[in-house]
């Protein structure tokens, strides 16, 4: 709801508390993400329609039909860990973003019945009058009634890093944050009629399926498929030997079972879960589990700057006098740095100008600096007022300055002219020792540099604009500083702005994170390419991408800095050609994201503000910001880095490339060994084995090698060189770029391994079917050895015990009465035992083959050679 009309507010009464309700029944809470929470059973459907989760669905009923009801048990057991898991992490995520959400300010001042009342955010109603101070967030939609001296930081809808001076009659914006003087602003719309609700309606709860999800559908068909047809092939074989149709039934769909790696998704949910445990370690919250795989995918990294990139505190940088020109060291408000003349730190004499000028930035001057405390997050200085001066208190107090406490017993301030748009420059009078008055200013250069406000001559006011020309092209902002003596208070206070001596100008920035080139480097190592989306001036925009590495390579368009007006107006027609883009408003953000999608790229979009929702709602992974962003950034992104730095997206697309690379490592495995299964009981009666295995004895083997050592592989550290090679192209197949054919070659060497033993176990007259099924069962656990990408690693002892464990269980199905009983398997002296022992090595040495051969046919950092190395 919204309303036009507006009152004098600051003689208003406000609202009375019964229009406030009516009102607020209207128009409905001042709420823009009121989601519903989704039911318990709504998720446990949502995971339960995943199409493997339905392949093993199946596979129950199957079982149960054949009456073998332990392995029914057993399957129907993974799905149930597989959706408590997925449900579980999904809950915990929700919650954490919850609690993330109460970081922001849920309460706001309001004037009803002509008194002051402070009450939830959420019943502000059009037509309030909302009382505005330093620190407050801004709750709705309104128009200005008063104003004095109003800053408000508005980076969360603009993405504009800079504060912006607000005037009587000036819009505010919902969620806008109030750095410094007050306001009195009537309520014009609230929850979605206000400007953070429009941006937010550009969102929709409809979510794509993830590269993953897609992928195993893929599989899960074509799985399918050709199980159904072998079984059938096996089937009818089995009764044209003569074999009993119910002996050849229950074998098929035992074989049918066995063909389907039944624990993949339970391998996957372990994968997932361990990368998302791993990724809180390292203050990155998934909120939704298949996002881990996808972070593995991603292809483009668009990053905004305020915050990201930067900083997102303001930094003196650079301080230039008429007699000397200065670094500053040092980042954020912590006022610990030194001064650097011509690249060596200062003797105190040469500092004398700087001091002088930064002295009259910390008295003209309404900010604090606050040192750590307990509640500070990282033990960090914090500011309370514009950022801007509180980086020359910063500054100040680097360069030696006396302290604020000491300035205002010396030096009191007596009168003041705030400042506002129209002048541009701020001025205090202070009293001094002797009784005079000390006057500072400091404001934009075209409003200081003024024959009317300064004495010095033409050519040292032409030297200061050149240089403030220069600083500004650097994508500094650039303040001028001058100062004063006066026998007494002038008569009137606006006369204290002339005949004033120019000190010099302080350049001030947002400043690059330290790690910031070195994680674009790295993303680029990775094949990722990363672009800038910023709502900030394009100056600055290039100034910090050329100090990250951003700007200089490719062609002229990946050279330049594209506005928002440039791709409006049409002038860009590719925008996939362009690395830094400056000015840009939430639909062109989306329009960006889009058009890399339409290429094929998979785009994570990383943003803290309100403007970033819609790009990070519908790029592939959302990465939102956790401890400076807005509720919607959270709600609308896939991944909340509680730490705020774009490192730790690196480190999350690691553990993304980790967990594919488990999941297709898996898939070779199993599958190599439920082809093997096949294979033996196709070409076994070839050979003069008529029923190379029981159906329980087939179970047996697809419980030890999928169930425990197959979960155990989810849990494989990253494979060498992960992050040095290029991602996957989306529209790959899981098992493409060379698993296939490792695949094909381990069955083959698997069965052949096998058959052989069961082969020569008949030939000395033992039990050849017991040999054959412990030599199948063998052959696929030295396989499972031989695909490790590190061999001897200590990161996931649970492979190891898990083989050993799949080991003993498979002795003692030939040992323990019960168990050889009800698998038909009969004990094995040490002959047969060594002829089925030697199938182990075997396996062993064609998975370290295969993958060395495989490894030497890509191209050094190709995709061919991804997730086996």
């Amino acid at each position: 709801m919204t309303i036009s009309s507006t009152v004098s507010a600051g003689g208003a009464a406000g609202l009375t508390e019964t229009e406030a309700a009516r009102r607020l029944a209207a128009a409905g809470p001042n709420q823009v993400l009121a989601r519903k929470p989704v039911r318990l059973h709504t998720r446990v459907l949502a995971q339960l329609r995943d199409p493997l989760i339905m392949v093993l669905l199946a596979a129950v009923v199957l079982t149960l039909a054949i009456g073998d009801y332990p392995d029914a048990i057993v399957i129907a057991l993974v799905v149930v860990v597989n959706t408590t898991v997925g449900v579980v992490q999904e809950i915990r995520a929700d919650n954490a973003v919850a609690a993330l959400s109460e970081m922001s300010a849920p309460h706001a001042r309001v004037r009803r019945d002509g008194a002051v009342r402070d009450l939830p955010a959420v019943e502000v109603v059009p037509g309030d009058v909302l009382l505005l101070g330093e620190g407050d967030i801004v709750a709705a939609d309104g128009e200005l009634a008063e104003a004095s001296a109003l800053l408000l930081d508005e980076s969360m809808l603009t993405g504009e890093s800079v504060p912006v001076d607000k005037d009587t009659g000036a819009t505010l914006g919902a969620g806008t944050v109030v750095v410094r003087g007050r306001g009195v602003a009537v309520v014009t719309a609230t929850g979605a009629s206000s400007a953070l609700g429009r941006i937010a309606a550009l969102l929709d709860d409809r979510r794509e399926p993830t590269p993953l999800q897609r992928r195993l559908a893929s599989l899960g068909r074509v799985l399918a498929a050709v199980t159904l047809a072998l079984c059938v092939l096996v089937f009818a074989l089995g009764l044209v030997r003569g074999l009993p149709l119910g002996t050849m039934a229950v074998t098929a769909i035992s074989l049918a079972v066995a063909a389907v790696p039944e624990s993949l998704p339970a391998v996957v949910t372990l994968a997932l879960a361990l990368g998302a445990r791993r990724m809180v370690a390292r203050h990155a919250l998934v909120r939704r589990l298949p996002a881990v795989e996808t972070l593995g995918s991603v292809s483009v990294l668009a990053t905004d700057k305020t915050g990201t990139l930067t900083e997102g505190r303001m930094v003196v940088q650079h301080v230039w006098t008429p007699s000397v020109s200065a670094e500053v060291r040092g980042v954020g408000y912590e006022p610990e740095g030194e001064v650097l003349i011509d690249g060596s730190r200062a003797e105190v004499d040469g500092l004398a100008p700087v001091r002088e000028l930064l002295t009259v930035t910390a008295l003209c001057n309404d900010a604090d600096l606050r040192p750590p405390d307990a509640g500070t997050p990282d033990g960090r200085w914090t500011a309370l007022g514009d950022p801007m001066e509180a980086a020359l208190l910063a500054a100040a107090a680097k360069s030696g300055c006396p302290g604020q406490a000491e300035l205002a017993a010396t030096r009191p301030r007596i009168g003041e002219l705030p400042f506002d748009s129209l002048r541009k420059r701020m001025t205090t009078l202070h009293a001094d020792a002797q009784g005079r008055v000390l006057v500072c200013l400091k404001g934009a250069p075209e409003a200081v540099l003024d024959p009317a406000v300064l004495v010095d001559g033409p050519e040292t006011l032409n030297r200061a604009r050149r240089e403030a020309a220069d600083l500004a092209a650097r994508g500094d902002r650039v303040l001028a500083v001058a100062s004063g003596v006066r026998d007494d208070l002038p008569e009137p206070i606006t006369r204290a702005e002339s005949r004033l001596t120019f000190l010099g100008l302080v350049a001030l920035s947002d400043p690059p994170k330290p790690h910031a080139a070195a994680t674009l480097a790295s993303c680029r190592a990775a094949g990722i390419t990363p672009v800038l989306i910023t709502g900030d001036h394009p100056a600055t925009a290039r100034a910090v991408a050329s100090r990250v590495a951003l700007l200089g390579e490719g062609g002229e368009t990946q050279r330049r800095v594209v506005t928002g007006a440039d791709v409006a107006a049409g002038r860009v027609p590719d925008l996939t050609s362009v690395r830094v883009f400056a000015r840009t408003d939430p639909e062109q953000k989306l329009d960006i994201v889009e058009a890399w999608r339409g290429r094929g790229a998979v785009t994570a979009m990383t943003g803290d503000g309100v403007n970033d929702g819609p790009a990070l709602h519908h790029a592939d992974i959302g990465v939102a910001m956790g401890a400076r962003g807005t509720e919607v950034a959270r709600q609308a992104a896939d991944l909340v880095l509680t730490d705020d730095e774009l490192s730790t997206v690196v480190s999350a697309v690691e553990e993304g490339r980790r967990v594919y690379d488990n999941i297709r490592r898996f898939l070779v495995y199993g599958m190599a060994g439920g082809a093997a299964e096949i294979l033996v009981m196709l070409i076994g009666p070839l050979l003069g084995l008529p029923l190379p295995l029981r159906a329980g004895q087939i179970l047996w083997i697809n419980l030890l090698t999928h169930g425990l050592t197959g979960v155990a592989m989810g849990a494989e550290p990253a494979s060498p060189g992960a992050m040095r090679r290029p991602p996957r192209p989306p529209e790959q197949h899981i098992l493409g770029a060379g698993a296939w054919q490792r695949l094909l070659l381990l069955a083959a060497v698997v069965t052949a391994a096998t058959l052989g033993a069961a082969l020569a176990a008949r030939a000395l007259d033992l039990p050849w079917q017991s040999v054959l099924f412990l030599a199948l069962l063998a052959a696929q656990l030295g396989v499972v050895l031989g695909l490790r990408a590190r061999l001897l690693t200590r990161k996931n002892p649970f492979l190891p015990l898990s083989v050993l464990a799949s080991a003993l269980l498979a002795a003692a199905a030939l040992y323990v009465p019960f168990l050889s009983s009800v698998l038909e398997t009969e004990p094995l002296g040490w002959a047969g035992i060594g002829l089925a022992a030697a199938a182990a090595p075997a396996g062993f040495l064609a998975a370290r083959l295969v993958r060395t051969a495989f490894r030497r046919a890509s191209p050094a950092g190709t995709v061919g050679a991804s997730g086996l190395r």
